[in-house]
């Protein structure tokens, strides 16, 4: 089942305990980021509304008790599009109270599915596909209806190998 506009709404906001996403593109080409992108590689500030509306979201599912996180794939050198998201958008999130982790995977990719599918987990039992093009585009979001068991292990991985942001930013510029 595809998931779009309000659909896609409720079945993110429909989680009890927690979302967790699997973040694996090197590149997402979100026509709503691209003039912050721009504004980050020519060196300009970042705007002080910079990512509010997720931030609200963020801060009303952990004012609610619930939790929310992720694990960012990586592999060095960092794209653009990385070093934007370590500057500009990470810091906030976290601030927002999303636990965030990156897994760098530039020697060892840790017996991952590394097929390039972002995936959101919402309580242990759902899932959502986030399907991309090659250059970052995303193409659709759908519900998959099979058994949650192996994603449940890959989060496990991840989340064994993966650090704190803060951790892994530590010592080298963005």
């Amino acid at each position: 089942m595809l998931l779009d506009g309000e659909d896609w709404r409720r079945f993110f906001d429909a989680f009890e305990r927690e979302a967790w996403r699997f973040e694996a593109q090197p590149t997402y080409t979100m026509p709503k980021e691209q003039e912050n992108v721009a504004r980050f590689l020519r060196g300009e500030s970042k705007p002080d509304d910079h990512n509010a509306r997720w931030h609200e979201r963020v801060r009303g599912y952990v004012e609610s008790g619930k939790r929310i996180g992720r694990v960012r794939i990586v592999r060095q050198p960092l794209t653009d599009y990385q070093r934007y998201q370590f500057a500009w958008g990470i810091p906030g999130n976290i601030a927002a109270g999303e636990d965030i982790r990156v897994l760098d995977l530039t020697q060892e990719d840790y017996g991952l599915p590394l097929s390039g599918r972002d995936w959101w987990m919402f309580d242990e039992i759902r899932i959502a596909h986030l399907n991309f093009r090659a250059d970052g585009t995303q193409i659709n979001r759908e519900a998959y209806k099979g058994d949650p068991a192996p994603y449940r292990e890959w989060k496990r991985i991840a989340l064994e190998h993966a650090v704190p942001f803060e951790e892994y930013v530590k010592g080298f510029d963005v």
